[in-house]
């Protein structure tokens, strides 16, 4: 590969960036947005969590309120701009301990 060009607007040199964040969706120069998955991943066991700590009694119907509420929908937010690419993997079928950790 060669040199990558610098880009110059109203005289203003613009910065190059690996990555940004724009209405919640983490996007990297790759296009892989495996820390965008990451973080959604992590978020929704968090959420998990406090479901699971504040509501210890509830029925499987509360229960799955909450979830496709508070969980689901994080997961699902903004999924057409990765989808194509990634899926998101089964978060009810890994322990705890094995989530995925984003790559500094």
């Amino acid at each position: 590969m060669g040199v990558a060009p610098n880009y110059v607007m109203n005289n203003i040199l613009l910065e190059e960036l690996k990555e940004i964040k724009d209405l919640g969706v983490c996007y990297d120069s790759l296009l892989v947005f495996d820390k965008h998955i990451c973080e959604k991943i992590n978020k929704a066991y968090m959420t998990l969590g406090i479901i699971k700590r504040n509501f210890t009694y509830i029925s499987r119907k509360c229960f799955i309120i909450l979830y496709k509420s508070l969980v689901r929908s994080r997961l699902e937010y903004a999924n057409s701009v990765w989808h194509p690419k990634r899926q998101i993997p089964e978060i009810s079928k890994k322990p705890y301990r094995e989530r995925p950790q984003a790559e500094a």
